[in-house]
């Protein structure tokens, strides 16, 4: 109590006309400070005794529903190990009251599962996150699901099996307070997350076209183990670079080719700079290959390049910049192609988003949690819930799954003290949404 006073009396000295958003670089991770002005109340609340009985009532069989979905294969494609989820996933949704549709997802397989449970209320929310891993067939019993010194390990543990466990157990901890003053509640499961949600995310950005408002459940993106919500993301592009050269014998008559390995070298040189640090924008050459044999002048070579940005607008600039540049030639008389393919969009910084995880932040003071809200260099499903048609219709809060860390490695872990604080935070958003009048 002590501790809250203090809190409390230092935000109340706060001179609320100067406080402006700070934004800290670290890392691929920026942390953002909320204003003092959007967070309400100002001395934390107490926690809700009820809601916070029934949230620890869930936390054994939370685990237990994590251990059974990590100890499933589901990597993207790995369609025999999601249809094996997805039917556990269906069953549980129905078992809560949830009327469930499937549809296909077929770029690499598996189906989106849209369970849809109807309150009393008006307001429309959605909770979503994917069941797919980076993990290929036969890790989970390699690496099945174990917990030691405080955390939870396994092939997708926290990425992003301990959403799903979040998002069940979030929906079973409101049956047992009788709670459903929400219009209705979609839950959003899509199997290929992993590889760009390729099949799914049309599926997503309809959908969430109707919500109100839109929780997703990755994990936490902040530092290894650092309890963080995320209110924006990168957006992802796809660079390519092509060069045709001209073939010859390397040691007869080098003269008469042209090399299309060196010219690549030289255009990787040149448009290494095509990032914008102010504005976030990165663009990494990250795949190359070219030539056949030594003893071959090569006629083919290529690269791959990563673009991440926040501003849409980077797309044209990167694109039109890295074609005038790429027209200065080091091998004369070779052809060379820049092109930039869309993949992720990114999910801007926005008000109702900021103003949705100040939301977070204040719910977490109930327990005496400490929420970081941070803009990430990786892409999520989230961008494709936002409307940019609509930006504030639904607000959309990423990072509301488990905190955790070294994803999509073998040493992936969830923190199980996480486990009750992230549920209580999602139940008792829900039920704070769910009292508001629908946006417009």
């Amino acid at each position: 109590m002590t501790r809250r006073l203090a809190l409390a009396a230092a935000r109340a000295l706060a001179p609320l006309a100067l406080v402006r958003l700070a934004l800290v670089r670290v890392a691929l991770v920026r942390v953002v400070l909320v204003p003092v002005a959007l967070v309400s109340p100002v001395v934390a609340a107490e926690p809700d005794a009820r809601v916070l009985a029934a949230v620890k009532a869930q936390e054994a069989p939370l685990r237990e529903t994590l251990a059974g979905l990590v100890d499933v294969d589901t990597g993207t494609g790995f369609v025999p190990g999601l249809s094996r989820v997805e039917a556990t996933l269906r069953a549980r949704l129905e078992a809560l009251g949830a009327e469930v549709e499937i549809r296909p997802a077929p770029t690499f397989g598996g189906n989106t599962l849209i369970g849809t449970l109807k309150g009393t209320g008006a307001r429309k929310l959605m909770l979503l996150v994917h069941y797919d891993t980076v993990f290929g067939e036969g890790d989970a019993a390699k690496r099945p699901y174990t917990e030691r010194d405080g955390r939870a390990y396994g092939p997708g543990v926290a990425d992003a099996k301990g959403g799903i466990a979040l998002i069940l157990h979030t929906l079973a901890a409101l049956k047992t307070l009788d709670f459903a003053r929400f219009g209705t509640i979609t839950v959003v499961f899509n199997p290929d997350e992993e590889r760009g949600s390729r099949g799914s995310h049309d599926t997503i950005h309809a959908v969430a076209a109707e919500q109100d408002a839109v929780l997703s459940f990755e994990p936490s993106f902040a530092d290894e183990a650092v309890d963080a919500a995320t209110i924006a993301t990168k957006g992802i592009n796809y660079a390519s670079l092509t060069v045709t050269g001209r073939s010859a014998h390397a040691g007869g008559a080098p003269e008469a080719g042209r090399n299309a390995v060196t010219e690549l070298a030289h255009q990787i040189l040149q448009l290494q700079d095509l990032g914008d640090p102010r504005k976030g924008t990165s663009l990494h050459w990250t795949v190359v290959a070219g030539g056949t044999k030594p003893n071959i002048i090569p006629d083919q070579a290529r690269a791959e390049g990563d673009m991440r940005y926040f501003d849409e607008a980077e797309y044209d600039r990167v694109l039109a910049q890295g074609r005038r540049i790429a027209e200065a030639h080091r091998v004369p008389d070779t052809q060379v192609t820049f092109g930039l393919n869309k993949g992720r969009p990114p999910l801007p910084a926005n008000p109702e988003t900021r103003a949705l995880g100040a939301r977070a932040q204040a719910i977490y003071r109930e327990i005496g949690g400490d929420l970081k809200l941070v803009e990430i260099g990786g892409g999520t499903d989230a961008a494709y819930a936002f409307q940019p048609a609509s930006p504030g219709k639904p607000a959309v809060l990423e990072s509301l799954g488990v905190v955790g860390g070294r994803y999509h490695s073998a040493d992936e872990f969830a923190v199980l003290d996480s486990l009750t604080p992230r549920l209580y935070l999602a139940t008792r958003l829900v039920m704070q949404l769910s009292e508001e009048a629908p946006a417009r």
